[in-house]
């Protein structure tokens, strides 16, 4: 059930001893970088100070990140224990991601499996998709199903099998599917909040700690582009 209560930048979805989960935004930070602009994990931190009025620091491990102009489904470690555990979860490829994306093309064939070598350009933080492994590229996989389109645009449900940096955007891209307001990759122009259209819908693995199988699902944005498919399944 989705929880009413609130962080101070992001609703909680999930929260128990171990694990914290939060619906993120489009357009804040999941950890801070050089615009010292205020992260989720700032603001994470400061509800679980405020809210079990912990003394001192607060822990709070990062298991995985969504790019800025990104929202949805983002999970922290509240224990050492969880975060250990839950890393080499995530390491395994035990967890499943399951992601929505809006695009402007009906993309052929309607369901596949995409195979690419990304290499990560740090200076320009741009990832680049090879058909072949070049120098320090790394094997990336994704699947992709299509659920369908409304007013010139669909919406493709994305599984990533690996985590490799931009690895949905640039992929889809290079697929001739490029995501609605991602100008980095390819969109021609920016949707109202600069946002893209790629959402973090759930996150499914075994608890570390409980060791039940468990799914943390977020809902939709309700803007834009989102709102075509709001009842689309």
């Amino acid at each position: 059930m989705r929880r009413k209560k609130k962080g101070p930048k992001a609703e909680i979805i999930y929260e128990d001893n171990h694990l914290i989960a939060v619906s993120k935004p489009a357009g804040i930070l999941v950890h801070g970088d050089e615009t010292g602009d205020e992260s989720l994990v700032d603001a994470m931190k400061a509800y679980i100070k405020v809210e079990y009025n912990k003394p001192g620091d607060v822990f709070l491990g990062l298991i995985h990140r969504l790019d800025r102009p990104v929202s949805g489904v983002v999970l922290f470690a509240k224990t050492s224990k969880a975060l250990i555990r839950m890393n080499k979860i995530f390491q395994d490829r035990k967890v499943t991601k399951t992601y929505k994306a809006v695009i402007n093309r009906v993309p052929d064939p309607l369901e596949g499996k995409l195979k690419h070598w990304l290499k990560k350009d740090g200076k320009k933080n741009v990832s680049r998709a090879y058909n072949q492994q070049v120098k320090e590229s790394k094997e990336c996989h994704l699947s992709y199903k299509y659920k369908g389109g409304l007013n010139g645009y669909h919406l493709l449900e994305v599984k990533p099998i690996t985590g490799r940096p931009h690895q949905i955007r640039v992929q889809l891209a290079v697929n001739g599917t490029p995501i609605v307001g991602d100008l980095k990759y390819g969109y021609p122009r920016p949707t109202q909040d600069r946002s893209i259209c790629l959402h973090c819908e759930s996150l499914s693995f075994e608890h570390p700690v409980k060791k039940v199988p468990i799914t943390i699902k977020d809902r939709m944005p309700k803007i834009e582009y989102w709102q075509f498919f709001k009842d689309i399944k």
